[in-house]
């Protein structure tokens, strides 16, 4: 009872339909947003998608830092993963404490009729907070 788990308040994950340029395509991507005061650091996500049966491989993803009130990239995430259950464990550091949270986008959650404004990224999408 003497050890202290900080709640994680004002950070979220966001799935965002975008244009690449690149490939001439809409992608899916997920960012983490940082709506907190104060940047966030050594964020640390690990992603997976499984529904029963089904699962895919888990990936890493290291970022330095978020700056406060702003975005980062974590992934591009392919258009059949979304029919798994996805889910995001974010790890990081803010104001000398580690936070954690599991933030899960529901099979058929992500969706074009399902997008709604993410205010940080200022674009339409699903956000978990």
């Amino acid at each position: 009872k003497d050890i202290e788990i900080p709640v994680v308040k004002n950070v979220s994950v966001a799935i965002i339909r975008e244009w690449n340029e690149e490939f001439l395509s809409d992608d899916w991507n997920a960012y983490i947003i940082n709506d907190k005061e104060v940047e966030i650091v050594m964020v640390l996500v690990a992603t997976k998608g499984e529904d029963g049966n089904r699962k895919t491989s888990t990936m890493r993803h290291a970022i330095n830092r978020v700056a406060p009130k702003s975005f980062e990239k974590i992934e591009m995430i392919q258009e059949d993963v979304l029919g798994l259950n996805n889910e995001f464990s974010v790890t990081f550091f803010a104001e000398n404490k580690l936070y954690e949270k599991k933030y899960v986008f529901k099979k058929g959650s992500v969706t074009e009729a399902n997008c709604g404004l993410v205010p940080t990224i200022n674009r339409n999408g699903v956000q978990v907070k």
